[in-house]
């Protein structure tokens, strides 16, 4: 697969080349079974460029450069594949998958390959998708690279572990930490709420602590950031996915940017053990 110069870059590498190596594995173990459909659902597949203009959230949350850099699309990558799915699903607003659309059909082969495209609210769309799995017909591969507090909890809860396979690139080091502050202010309880389906006082439990600070007008408590929270959000939202995964990545691999920024946590989560333990020997190399 040509890669565009937009998207260069360690990171944006290394988690395509982990997911590639991954489905391979999952398509191996899933295409035994001829009584199931295999999905690939990609719930912000993009527009497959990064040239477009910056959205709203973007600028709100002025990314840099390097930031910016470590959220690439991998359809293009998944439909090049040597093993395939019976159905590729595509979510995200209309204009950008209008223009991922041109670019896939581009793909040698693609005229072959069961492609849908919704543009639709992502949380919307993954409870519809999670009730079409509570059937016998389906067995799905789903990819979660949310750029900030898109997904909320609640959508995932609903997707039944037995028929799914989930690998989630949570944004710890680039968005949700944004939002909170040293000063112990969340910047955006709307928003992280929601993420976690927790409320505002179990979160701050979660990532501020007290700090005692003495003055010439004496000692005074303030809540400070705890000092990892990056780590601290990663392990919160795996404790979120054992409630419904059997298996799930004990330590996510952080992946960083080409300086060395933090950027997010990947974690896998799996119905078969065979699979998942494919995911801890490709994952756990880099750990």
């Amino acid at each position: 697969m040509e890669l565009y110069p937009e998207y260069e870059g360690p990171s944006s590498e290394k988690r395509l080349d982990y997911f590639e190596r991954y489905i391979d594995s999952y398509l191996s173990v899933a295409g035994t079974n001829p009584f199931l459909k295999t999905v690939y659902f990609d719930a912000f597949a993009g527009s497959g460029s990064r040239r477009d203009p910056k959205s709203p959230l973007l600028q709100q949350l002025k990314f840099t450069t390097a930031e910016e850099k470590g959220y690439k699309g991998s359809a293009e990558r998944v439909l090049n594949l040597e093993k395939g799915f019976d159905y590729y699903y595509f979510v995200d607003d209309h204009q950008s998958l209008v223009k991922l659309k041109e670019r896939l059909e581009a793909v040698p082969g693609s005229n072959r390959k069961k492609m849908i495209f919704r543009p639709e609210d992502c949380n919307l769309e993954l409870e519809r998708f999670a009730d079409a799995l509570r059937s016998d017909e389906f067995s799905a591969l789903i990819l979660l690279d949310p750029l900030g507090f898109n997904i909320e909890w609640r959508s995932i809860e609903r997707i039944p572990c037995r028929r799914s396979d989930l690998w989630l690139l949570l944004p710890t080091g680039v968005i949700v930490n944004k939002l909170l502050d040293h000063d112990g202010q969340l910047g955006d309880i709307a928003r992280l709420e929601p993420f976690f389906a927790l409320p505002e006082e179990a979160i701050r439990a979660e990532f501020l602590c007290e700090e005692r600070n003495f003055s010439l007008f004496g000692e005074e408590t303030v809540m400070e950031k705890i000092d990892n929270s990056i780590d601290q959000l990663a392990y919160l939202y795996v404790r979120l996915l054992k409630k419904n995964w059997t298996y799930v990545t004990d330590i996510p691999l952080m992946l960083r940017s080409s300086g060395n920024m933090p950027l997010y946590r990947l974690i896998c989560a799996s119905c078969s053990n065979p699979v998942f333990e494919i995911s801890r020997m490709i994952i756990g190399d880099e750990q």
